[in-house]
């Protein structure tokens, strides 16, 4: 059996909460290959190549030597008590905070590790729980937006009105198929006004109850705006250059992409998301494991990640259907019906944007609306992202990695509001 064994610490901790270590570590946990990009391709996630519980550490290290886990009126006090600490009372802090780490959940640690320093650091290896990832989704969605007000089921505002949760309309007399949302006062004067109140047997006693018959055509229900619900597709672009030219785009894009989750599942119950990476090829990842997610091969699919993204929206039953597009490059590659790949990077391939086009064409048949957030400038991408814009009506941002999450998430909020007839 598997076991993994920490020194025990017998001196101050420095009070660090487990999740204001897990929030300084966010950059570590969520890294997508942007201290390595010229390593190579290692394949889809992080799965077949965990972190070690030795990185850790020194991620925690540069994160203690930083100051960013100590409070600013204490921040000089506990940077000289740091320093003052001894080389085996450091790993022993550490090996306390990693385990505090595990033992409340936001880790899992498989493998084995000697004791201390010396018990052969770095065999063990760890893996993020979801319970860290709805934690860095929740951070990234608070300070992205703030305070959110109060959740209803489906909140993509139209004009019509039905029976729903949130009452904002007149009383209705209650019809088959409606939501059993009562008006109760209304409901009990329709049926005193209609039958009266009856009393118990033999005239008003003490003690005796009351009686009021209900009938079906007493019940009355509230009105309330109808709210629709919408079907998501995330596109995240996963190409080799979502990393390149000196800046990482794809870990503020996994960012988004886990807050936009986590608003979905507390403010708009009634929707859902599904995230799809497009590279060489496309692919659907579970938002739970999208953390541990890196960038993929060199090129950009996109004709296979709207394919996909088409296929999964076709399963959702929604009022509302859109993909949402985050990338920073034109159109680069396609699948042949082969099943080889055609890849040119030099400019816009007539072949490549005409067949990626008709898959635009195809979304826009079916209703699906596309939003695209755009991490780069260069002439080729604009141009193509202006032919998505007029095929599709959808709409188009030029973003950069810190303001990506604003657009984003507002125009989740606010844009996306339709008629239901």
């Amino acid at each position: 059996m598997k076991w993994v064994r920490f020194a025990k610490y017998n001196g101050d901790d420095f009070g660090i909460d487990s999740q204001e270590l897990m929030e300084a570590l966010a950059d570590f946990l969520l890294e997508s290959g942007f201290n390595f990009q010229y390593g190579g391709y290692s394949g889809r996630g992080t799965d077949s190549d965990p972190k070690s519980l030795e990185e850790l550490r020194q991620a925690i290290l540069r994160a203690l030597e930083s100051g960013d886990l100590f409070p600013d009126d204490r921040l000089r006090e506990m940077m000289e008590k740091l320093a003052a600490l001894s080389p085996e009372q450091m790993e022993q802090l550490l090996d306390s905070l990693v385990q505090k780490l595990a033992a409340e959940g936001h880790i899992s640690v498989d493998g084995q590790e000697g004791q201390g320093a010396g018990g052969g650091a770095g065999e063990a290896r760890f893996e993020v729980t979801d319970k860290s990832l709805d934690f860095l989704g929740f951070k990234t969605l608070k300070d992205l937006l703030g305070s959110l007000g109060k959740s209803s089921f489906g909140r993509h505002d139209t004009r019509d009105l039905a029976t729903g949760i949130e009452s904002s309309g007149a009383t209705k007399q209650y019809e088959f198929g409606d939501t059993l949302n009562l008006d109760i006062s209304e409901t009990l004067f329709s049926a005193v006004r209609r039958g009266g109140v009856k009393l118990g047997g033999g005239g008003a006693k003490p003690g005796e109850r009351s009686t009021i018959e209900l009938e079906y055509s007493d019940l009355h229900v509230h009105q309330s705006e109808y709210q629709s619900s919408c079907a998501t597709v995330l596109m995240l672009d996963c190409s080799h250059s979502m990393i390149l030219y000196g800046e990482d785009r794809f870990t503020p894009a996994k960012r988004v992409a886990m807050a936009l989750a986590h608003l979905i599942r507390t403010q708009y119950p009634g929707d859902s998301l599904r995230c799809v990476l497009f590279h060489d090829s496309a692919e659907e990842v579970r938002i739970g494991e999208l953390a541990r997610v890196q960038v993929g091969p060199y090129y950009t699919n996109t004709r296979d990640g709207l394919i996909l993204a088409q296929r999964l929206l076709q399963q959702e039953r929604k009022d509302m259907k859109q993909i949402v597009m985050i990338t920073d490059g034109k159109p680069s590659a396609l699948t042949l019906d082969d099943g080889s790949t055609y890849r040119n990077a030099f400019g816009l391939d007539p072949l490549v944007i005409s067949r990626t086009l008709e898959e635009v064409n195809r979304c826009k048949k079916q209703g699906i609306l596309i939003n695209t957030f755009m991490l780069a400038s260069d002439y080729g991408l604009i141009q193509f992202v202006q032919k998505i814009t007029e095929l599709c009506r959808g709409k188009a941002y030029f973003t950069t990695p810190d303001t990506l999450g604003q657009y984003l998430l507002m125009d989740y909020m606010n844009g996306k509001t339709r008629t239901i007839h």
